[in-house]
């Protein structure tokens, strides 16, 4: 039976009641949260208070951490413990980490292991960023969007692999490889758990859309996806006051895995 999560921002105390609600209720089973820089001290009680189970999702290159870089050793090293510090709190087992933008997966595997924390999962990227910024083109490529990469920065840091479907679906698109394959070579490397959205089956920029508004085929990849894993939900949110989205989303997946 698969576990499947809510994924949240530290920041996000708007959704803090519902969220419990849901969790009482049996629509998910844990929150992955996205521990925003600077946001502990403000916030880390009230997701402490919900008693939830929690995986802990760190900063990326747009809240600061480039692992693939290493100009940016300290910083990132920095907001790292940041986010293990969240993670300490909040007794969660595994902490996500992206593992970079234009930079070397060599440098990431290296900064990682300076880390030394068992609980560290490194998430695979699409090829090309989602978000054009006065940083980024959209042209610039991501560290981490293929299975070779990241099966070296497993074995080199001691990092266990959080499979985003939706990055990899992409990935292989600009690639011009066929998805279903290029995904089985990422879970040959054992994923400890997954992300999962709708999206363009076809399209190379990830779009996080809600289950039922993009074309991916859901029983393909549920075919794949190994029974009983942990699987995030990282949909969109159209509202401020509710989470009627996600419980739709979760109605969906679930129906989907009955039919597995």
């Amino acid at each position: 039976m698969y576990k499947f999560g809510l994924k949240l921002w530290s920041v996000n105390e708007n959704y803090i009641d519902t969220a419990k609600k849901l969790y009482d209720e049996n629509i998910y089973d844990y929150i992955e949260l996205y521990a925003i820089p600077s946001s502990f001290d403000e916030y880390a009680e009230l997701w402490k208070s919900l008693n939830i189970p929690y995986i802990i999702h760190a900063p990326h290159f747009m809240h600061g951490i480039d692992f693939s870089c290493e100009e940016k050793l300290n910083d990132n090293i920095k907001l790292a413990y940041e986010a293990l510090k969240y993670a300490d709190y909040l007794n969660a087992d595994k902490i996500i980490f992206h593992p970079g933008i234009k930079g070397d997966y060599r440098q990431t595997a290296r900064q990682i292991r300076m880390i030394n924390d068992e609980r560290i999962l490194i998430e695979n990227k699409p090829y090309h960023v989602a978000v054009e910024t006065s940083a980024l083109s959209l042209y610039d490529v991501c560290v981490g969007y293929n299975p070779e990469q990241i099966e070296y920065i497993m074995q080199e840091s001691g990092a266990g692999l959080c499979l985003d479907i939706g990055h990899g679906i992409c990935a292989a698109n600009s690639l011009n490889i066929d998805y279903v394959s290029f995904l089985k070579e990422f879970i040959s490397l054992k994923p400890y758990m997954f992300h999962i959205s709708d999206g363009e089956i076809n399209g190379k920029i990830d779009k996080h859309y809600n289950i039922g508004k993009g074309s991916f085929d859901f029983n393909v990849l549920f075919s794949l996806i190994p029974e009983n894993s942990v699987i995030s939900v990282e949909t969109e949110k159209a509202s401020k006051d509710n989470l009627n989205d996600f419980v739709l989303d979760m109605e969906q997946l679930k129906n989907y895995c009955k039919s597995k």
